[in-house]
């Protein structure tokens, strides 16, 4: 579903698929990135599966200051999204999040809300947008939110989580082609966005310059399905 119009939060949690489909589509963008961008620093979307214990972070970072993290864990699933420019950011409100932003994050998220990877040196969260999802919820959930009139992006969920809401493969190829300035093969990119394993021949349809065994790091990391076999 591609976002023609600026959306909140409370758009965003009812577009969002599943945990189980959410996890599979931030494997597919990090490892997807992973090819197009050797360079980690470089990276839009990342992924860690051995991020703590028991947790799994995918992460976007946009290089001017916009980024999500979105933590996995036997509980559920927490995000945190951060866009710069939002008038929610809590540099404009003395240090404060928004009012209702993570007022109602249940106590088994909170660890979350005060993880030192997501607020900054004072301890304040980095934080406009946020959603979570207990693992019995049947549905996303966020906070009751008076949301700043005359912004048409309040609080930023439009470009922090388009791809998440646009989960088609034609969306990322829009992405990459943009961000990388290279052309995107379409069909290795709907590959990666159903987990197929990786060949040469598919990760040389994305960067000619990047070989199967240079993503060895990045697929055990990503917990992408390893090769099958040594293929072309």
């Amino acid at each position: 579903m591609r976002l023609d119009e600026p959306v909140t939060v409370y758009d965003v949690a009812r577009r969002l698929p599943a945990i189980a489909d959410l996890r599979d589509l931030c494997r597919s963008l990090a490892m997807l990135d992973g090819i197009l961008s050797p360079d980690w620093e470089s990276r839009y979307y990342s992924f860690n599966a051995a991020w703590a214990e028991g947790e799994e972070v995918a992460s976007m970072r946009s290089g001017s200051g916009d980024e999500y993290s979105i933590v996995f864990s036997a509980a559920g699933v927490y995000i945190r999204g951060f866009s710069h420019e939002s008038r929610m950011s809590p540099y404009g409100q003395d240090g404060e999040p928004w009012p209702g932003v993570i007022d109602e994050v249940p106590e088994v998220f909170k660890p979350f809300v005060e993880e030192p990877a997501f607020t900054d040196e004072d301890g304040v969260p980095v934080v406009t947008a946020c959603l979570w999802r207990e693992a019995t919820d049947d549905r996303w959930r966020h906070g009751v939110i008076d949301f700043p009139t005359g912004s048409s992006d309040p609080d930023g969920a439009t470009g922090l989580f388009e791809l998440l809401v646009d989960r088609s493969p034609e969306a990322f190829r829009r992405f990459a082609e943009d961000y990388y300035e290279v052309p995107v093969d379409l069909e290795a990119v709907r590959d990666v966005y159903a987990l197929r394993p990786l060949s040469q021949k598919l990760v040389a349809s994305l960067n000619a310059e990047v070989t199967l065994a240079d993503l060895a790091e990045d697929l055990a990391e990503i917990g992408y399905p390893q090769p099958t076999r040594d293929v072309t």
